[in-house]
């Protein structure tokens, strides 16, 4: 609930526990065992943001967050709590609410570039080696170098095929670029569109303003990304809640502090996030979370135990809410006693004793006071939801995504000029000057072919002319050669120039002296 700017999360015997809204920017963390109450608690947070104001992004990895859209229903579970709390005008109250699906099943399509995804996200995506790493930067600058966008998952196919196609050519600017590595990335690629990443990587591609969205009454609205598929690829859920939150970092002005955060986003099942992350990703991570509060933002990470999110990270999360954990262990332990250790004492009681102590709905609290100092851990009972609790029905959640402003945006899939479409142009391109060049070369010889075989069929019809002449000529006297020569060659060769001429010049040598001579004198007015 929403009161004087701040969030009243819980409540014990002596006191409310409120979360500082000016302060609420600092980020936090929501841990416990499973069904100690996290995920109440992470509805009443999200509750008390949106009555605020703030735009809430959550992931919903059971299903069972989904009835915020909707008002909540009189159960004694939860009259007994509000008759405990002593709380005034409790209301059942419906939240404004998103439905957003990576597989665009159950709610609006979200999707992603390949070129916003970045080298290094995709690889943590694709578990590339650090090899394979350093080729996907390589493509990546060779696509910007040559102005390909890449957007779906075609282009990049097509980007690799090209750069294997062209090593030889982008050696001495890149450095080798292995064939062996280029083909194993390839097999990556199709294997991630069978996990369904052809229809994440597309277009339009998610406009993070309209996760920033309040109602008509100004309430925030509550963004529920449908989980519970997309969990069970747990690499790509980590990949995608990382692309998220760098997505705000990149985009967003710096605001410094405000009244109230501009969004807030929950991160459930955080530990997938660093689990054999490589120390590069965890360095992002960590500038994400320290830098991303200075543009109004705050990050809060749900999951089983402190211990599993980084010190360096752990140490910027300022608002913290702890239920029960489980000693079953030394590990476990171990693990309590570094939990404990983390919060301010409480003179009241043993902070460790309580965490294994904790009932359900029972929780250990720290909010930043209004110094921006951790309080005294305070133990409570977490407020319960205005919203329905469980899960929504198939018909009310289609109701909801059919009446979102935001669906004609994202319902239909663009197919914008990328990467693909430019290099198949080229190849089609170099394919039609192959074939053109191999055309032309194929003409050529036919036509030498075809001016040998003329002039072999010339010199052959003149030797027979020739021939002619000179069974002619041998029968006529010499004296009467001159006039008769001159009339057959007329009559058959109809020049005296050129092949024929050289021919009947060779055939009429052998006639007698007087003969040929004043034969060849009557063809050609010469004696040679």
């Amino acid at each position: 609930m929403f009161t004087n700017d701040r969030i009243w999360m819980g409540k014990n015997d002596e006191k409310r526990v409120e979360l500082l809204l000016n302060k609420a920017n600092r980020h936090g963390l929501i841990t416990g065992a499973s069904g100690t109450g996290k995920t109440w608690t992470l509805r009443a947070i999200a509750e008390g943001f949106s009555a605020a104001g703030v735009p809430v992004f959550l992931a919903d990895i059971k299903g069972d967050l989904s009835g915020l859209c909707k008002k909540g229903e009189a159960n004694e579970n939860i009259d007994g709590r509000v008759t405990k709390f002593g709380i005034e005008n409790w209301q059942y109250t419906a939240f404004p609410s998103v439905f957003w699906d990576v597989y665009g099943e159950n709610g609006l399509q979200v999707r992603a570039t390949i070129s916003d995804m970045g080298p290094l996200l995709l690889s943590r995506l694709m578990n590339l080696s650090e090899v394979q790493q350093e080729v996907m930067n390589v493509v990546f600058k060779i696509a910007d170098d040559n102005g390909l966008l890449l957007i779906d998952t075609k282009d990049l196919k097509a980007m690799l095929s090209f750069v294997a196609d062209h090593s030889a050519d982008f050696k001495a600017e890149y450095g080798n670029l292995s064939p062996q590595s280029i083909a194993s990335i390839q097999r990556n690629v199709v294997s991630l569109e069978t996990q369904g990443a052809d229809v994440f990587f597309s277009e339009p591609m998610l406009d993070i303003n309209d996760l920033f969205r309040t109602d008509a009454d100004g309430r925030g609205v509550i963004n529920i990304l449908h989980s519970v598929r997309l969990a069970q690829n747990k690499t790509l859920y980590a990949t995608f809640m990382l692309w998220l939150m760098s997505e705000i970092y990149e985009n967003l002005p710096e605001v410094g502090d405000l009244d109230k955060p501009k969004a807030v986003f929950f991160i459930d099942e955080a530990h997938l996030l660093f689990t054999d992350a490589p120390k590069v990703l965890l360095e992002k991570i960590e500038q994400v979370v320290r830098l991303v509060r200075s543009k109004g933002v705050g990050i809060y990470f749900c999951t089983q135990s402190p211990a599993d999110i980084p010190d360096n990270v752990l140490g910027q999360l300022g608002n913290k809410v702890q239920h029960a954990l489980r000693a079953y262990t030394p590990r476990d332990q171990k693990a309590i006693r570094a939990a404990a250790e983390s919060y301010r004492p409480n003179p009241a009681f043993s902070t460790e004793a309580a965490i294994t102590e904790l009932a359900t709905g029972e929780a250990l609290v720290s909010f930043l006071d209004e110094g921006g100092a951790p309080s005294i851990v305070e133990r409570c009972f977490i407020l319960p939801p205005q919203s329905k609790t469980g899960t929504l029905d198939a018909s009310d959640r289609k109701a909801e995504i059919e009446g979102c402003p935001l669906k004609s945006k994202y319902s239909e899939l663009v197919d914008n000029e990328s990467a693909y479409e430019v290099l198949s142009g080229r190849k089609e391109e170099e394919v039609a000057g192959a074939q053109a060049a191999k055309d032309a070369a194929a003409a050529e010889k036919l036509a030498a072919k075809e001016a040998a075989a003329a002039e072999k069929a010339a010199a052959k019809e003149a030797e027979k002319k020739a021939k002619t002449v000179q069974r002619i000529a041998g029968n006529t006297s010499a004296a009467a050669g001159r006039a008769v020569a001159r009339s057959v060659t007329k009559s058959v060769f109809g020049s005296s120039s050129g092949v024929a001429g050289s021919v009947a010049q060779t055939m009429l040598g052998s006639i007698g002296k007087e003969m040929g001579g004043s034969i060849i004198r009557g063809l050609f007015g010469t004696k040679k």
